[in-house]
């Protein structure tokens, strides 16, 4: 296996109606997070009410900031206190943010708005993953994360090509003040699905009514375990280097799609459909994450590569049917995205596991900012066709990185664990 995914065996009465509620309960919140109708339309309400395109791109930059600076804080918080909370507490920020756009119009509405979507966006981040990951392990199913987080993300997208499609007709009714109600009541189902959620943490979460001192302490001793963690372990460090790398690069390169379409003779009316076939393969991705896990490393390293040059390929065909190949590097590329986050909840021990996770949300954020500015420096002197053959590169060192990865013995508890599970499976 490449990604061992589980410590002890799987029990065979392990409460599975429990494991099939926590996945009911997540998927509802995934599909609810981005059933956001004023996604596909806000930037041109922003433009109705005066804003230049400079202001918009200044908004887009206060989001990303403030999910840069929230993001280790969050994951802190959330090992610290409460994983559920923030996980409440995230969709009800976006919804007051969603919601001071619509009522009170203005860029100084717009930024707080956006202030507040970035700081809920963080307050997820790293508090899911943690919460999803020890609650099924807990459960003896460790084994399904895998599998439940590619759903997720295909569910979120699915949720929003429901939005895309309906924000049109329900604009027609009843304007950016329906879509707006539309989008405060998503975010407000959302949050009471995370009230659903459970959360057994081992040990003892700091009470938020403890003195401003003790906090502080609590605070700085988890910050600390992270940091430790990712320093003491080389399998936590490899797997968050992986992670950031694996996500940042297709992560990036998806803002500038539509751009490559219309450099290859894509009309306006057509650009929409091509992206749709990118983004159908990322779904699909989602969806085969699972069997991905399943691969060795030479072979999930083949794949990868293979990837790379076939997303080249399709870039530089000079034709839009290139952009079948697009989807299907795309796939690729989400499937081992899904399989590095699990690797990396997988390679980590400790009680900080919200806040390792935060940083490689950090990594990812910071690295993201970097190849936007490298993109948009090297844009001025070629196209967008050759832009995405380059930054296929990087993932011929990471299929480099994984077949390098020494194979697993016959001895390492988790590749028995892993073993004993598939055997109860087959039993079953």
């Amino acid at each position: 296996m490449l990604f061992p995914t589980s410590r002890v065996p799987a029990r065979a009465d392990a409460p599975c109606r429990r494991v099939r509620r926590l996945e009911r309960k997540l998927l509802v919140y995934a599909g609810l997070e981005d059933l956001i109708l004023l996604y596909p339309v806000y930037a041109v309400l922003f433009a109705e009410h005066g804003l230049s395109t400079a202001e918009i791109s200044s908004l887009f930059a206060i989001w990303s900031l403030t999910g840069l600076l929230v993001e280790v804080p969050s994951g802190i918080w959330a090992d610290a206190v409460s994983r559920r909370a923030l996980l409440i507490a995230g969709p009800l920020l976006s919804a007051a943010g969603f919601a001071l756009w619509v009522l009170l119009p203005s860029y100084a509405a717009f930024a707080s708005g956006f202030v507040l979507w970035g700081t809920g966006g963080a307050l997820r981040s790293g508090a899911m993953e943690a919460l999803v990951y020890e609650e099924l392990d807990r459960l003896g199913a460790a084994s399904r994360y895998i599998r439940l987080m590619g759903r997720a993300a295909a569910v979120s997208m699915a949720a929003t090509a429901v939005a895309t499609a309906a924000a049109g007709p329900v604009f027609a009714v009843g304007g950016y003040g329906a879509l707006g109600v539309a989008s405060v009541a998503a975010c407000l189902l959302c949050a009471l699905t995370a009230a659903a959620l459970p959360e057994h943490r081992d040990g003892s979460p700091g009470d938020p009514a403890d003195g401003a001192d003790r906090r502080r302490a609590r605070y700085a001793g988890t910050l600390t375990a992270g940091l430790r963690e990712v320093r003491g372990s080389r399998s936590v460090r490899n797997a968050l280097v992986m992670a950031v790398v694996l996500s940042t690069v297709w992560g990036a390169l998806d803002e500038y799609i539509p751009l490559l379409a219309t450099e290859l003779g894509a009309s306006t009316q057509e650009v929409p459909f091509l992206v749709l076939v990118v983004w159908a393969g990322v779904t699909m991705g989602s969806l085969l994450a699972e069997r991905a896990g399943a691969l060795s490393a030479r072979a999930m390293a083949a794949v990868v590569a293979t990837a790379g040059a076939v997303m080249a390929a399709g870039a530089l065909s000079g034709t839009t049917a290139g952009f079948a190949l697009l989807g299907l590097a795309f796939l690729v590329f989400q499937m081992a995205d899904v399989v590095a986050d699990a690797r990396l909840q997988s390679a980590i021990t400790g009680t900080s596991r919200a806040t390792v996770t935060s940083l490689a949300g950090l990594g990812t954020g910071v690295a993201t900012l970097m190849m936007y500015a490298a993109y948009g420096a090297a844009s001025r002197h070629t196209g967008h066709g050759l832009l995405f053959a380059l930054f296929a590169v990087p993932y011929l060192g990471v299929a480099l990185a994984l077949a390098r990865r020494p194979s697993g013995r016959a001895d390492d508890p988790a590749e028995a664990a892993e073993a004993a599970e598939i055997n109860v499976k087959r039993l079953q």
